[in-house]
C-alpha cells in the first residue's frame, strides 16, 4: 500500500500500532495521576510566555529566571491554554454585548481572566509532551529500520515504548523529553547532512535547515543538551563527510548563528532575558554513576537491562557488530549514561535512552541474522513481553518505577 509516495509495508504498520500502544499507555497514566504544583508552574509560566511577559527588568516571567530551565517546555505546556483562552474570548465577542461572558476589552487585560473557563486542563497540560514523545519514537524506528532492517527498528521501538522513565517524563511537563527529543535528532541530522554532502547540492539545503532547526530547538529545551549534541555532530560531520570536509565549518556555523537566532526568539527578543543562559549554570556538568544506578538499575527496567547486556556481550565478542552504525549510539550513550548537572537539577542519562535502543536494536538484529536466529527471537520476544508486564505494573503502581 502507498499513500502519496510512502510505502507503509507490515514493518509500518508495525511501528504505527507500537506508537498507539505508546499513546494508550501515556492516556492511561495522565488519567491516573492528578495535577500537581509543578504542572501548575509550569502552565502559569507558560502562559505567561505567549500573553503577558514581566515587566521586571531582566526576568522573563514572574515565575524568575526558571532556575536554569529552558523555555520550549513552559512554551509548549501553555500553548494549548492560551489559545483555548483565545478561543473562548473569540467566541465571546461573537455575542451580543448583554449575554457576553468577559467584559469589554477584557482580551487586552490581565493573563487570568478565562482561566474558569478552561476545559481538560489536565489533557492539554501534558498531551503536547505525549506527541513529541510519539514523534521521538518515530524517529528512532525510522532511524533504526534503515540501519539494521524492520526487526531491528521493531525491537528498539519496543524498548523504548515499554519504557517507564520514557511514559514518566512523557506525561509531565518538563524539558527532559524535549531535549531527548532534540539530541537525537541533531545527532542523526549531522550525520545524514554529511551524507548528503556527497551527493548534489540541491540536498543540502533542506538539511542544514533541518539541522540548524533541530540545534536550535534543543537549544531552547536544553543548553547541555545542545552543547553536547553540537560537539557530537561536529565529529560525526568531519568523519562522515571525507572529501567534503571543507564545507563542514561553515555548516556548523551556520547552525549555531540560526541557532541562536531561535533561542532568543523564544525569550520574545528580550537581551535582558536571554543572557541569564549564560550565568543560570544550565551548561555546568560533571560525571558519577550515582543517579545512573539509581534510576536506571531498577526492577521496572529488568528488561531493558537484560537486552543492553546481552548487546553489549555481543558487541564485544563479534566483529559482525563492530560497525559505524552501531557504535555511533553506543559511544553516544556511554558519554551520556554518567553525566550529571551541578547547577540545575536535570537527567541526562535519560537523553541516552533512545541511542541505548538504537545500539540494542542493531546487535540483536545482526544476531536475528545468524544460525543463532531461533534462540535470540526467543530471546527478544520475552525481553519484549517481560518489559511490558514491568511497564503497565508501574502504570498502575504496582512496582516503584
Amino acid at each position: 500500500m502507498r499513500l502519496r509516495g510512502f510505502y507503509i509495508g507490515r514493518a509500518q504498520r508495525v511501528a504505527a500500532f507500537l506508537l498507539l500502544v505508546l499513546f494508550a499507555e501515556c492516556l492511561i497514566s495522565i488519567h491516573e495521576q492528578p495535577l500537581d504544583a509543578n504542572d501548575y508552574r509550569y502552565a502559569h509560566c507558560g502562559r505567561e510566555m505567549w500573553e503577558a511577559p514581566s515587566v521586571l527588568q531582566g526576568y522573563f516571567t514572574t515565575c524568575g529566571n526558571l532556575n536554569g530551565d529552558g523555555t520550549f517546555a513552559y512554551r509548549l505546556a501553555g500553548f494549548p491554554l492560551t489559545a483555548q483562552r483565545l478561543v473562548l474570548l473569540g467566541i465571546d465577542h461573537l455575542r451580543k454585548p448583554e449575554n457576553r461572558l468577559y467584559a469589554e476589552g477584557s482580551l487586552n487585560g490581565t493573563t487570568w481572566e478565562a482561566r474558569h473557563e478552561l476545559t481538560n486542563v489536565k489533557y492539554l497540560l501534558r498531551i503536547p509532551f505525549v506527541l513529541f514523545a510519539i514523534w521521538l519514537g518515530g524517529g528512532l524506528w525510522w532511524v533504526s529500520k534503515r540501519l539494521f532492517g524492520p526487526e531491528g527498528g521493531a525491537f528498539a521501538l519496543a524498548l523504548y515504548i515499554f519504557s517507564p522513565a520514557v511514559i514518566h517524563y512523557a506525561t509531565h511537563p518538563n524539558n527532559e523529553v524535549l531535549a531527548m527529543w532534540g539530541l537525537y535528532g541533531l545527532v542523526y541530522t549531522a550525520i545524514g547532512v554529511a551524507h548528503a554532502l556527497q551527493g548534489p547540492r540541491s540536498k543540502w539545503k533542506p538539511r542544514i535547515l533541518l539541522l540548524t532547526v533541530a540545534l536550535g530547538l534543543t537549544a531552547t529545551a536544553h543548553l547541555l543538551a545542545a552543547m553536547l549534541g553540537f560537539l557530537a555532530g561536529a565529529i560525526f560531520l568531519f568523519y562522515v563527510a571525507e572529501r567534503r570536509r571543507a564545507y563542514v565549518s561553515q555548516i556548523l556555523i551556520f547552525a549555531a548563528l540560526g541557532a541562536l537566532v531561535l533561542d532568543i526568539a523564544s525569550f520574545n527578543f528580550r537581551p535582558s532575558a536571554f543572557l541569564y543562559i549564560f550565568t543560570g549554570g544550565s551548561g555546568r556538568f560533571w560525571f558519577s554513576l550515582d543517579l545512573v544506578s539509581r534510576q536506571l538499575f531498577t526492577l521496572s527496567n529488568a528488561g531493558i537491562l537484560v537486552a543492553a547486556a546481552v548487546a553489549l556481550l555481543v558487541y564485544a565478542t563479534s566483529r559482525r557488530s563492530r560497525y559505524f552504525g552501531n557504535t555511533t549510539p553506543l559511544l553516544i550513550s556511554l558519554a551520556l549514561l554518567p553525566l550529571i548537572t551541578t547547577q540545575v537539577i536535570t537527567a541526562p542519562w535519560f537523553w541516552a535512552l533512545p541511542f541505548l535502543f538504537t545500539f540494542t536494536g542493531g546487535v540483536f538484529a545482526d544476531v536475528l541474522e545468524t544460525r543463532q536466529r531461533k534462540l535470540f527471537l526467543v530471546l527478544t520476544i520475552a525481553i519484549v513481553i517481560t518489559q511490558a508486564g514491568l511497564c503497565w505494573s508501574t502504570i498502575y503502581g504496582l512496582i516503584g518505577a
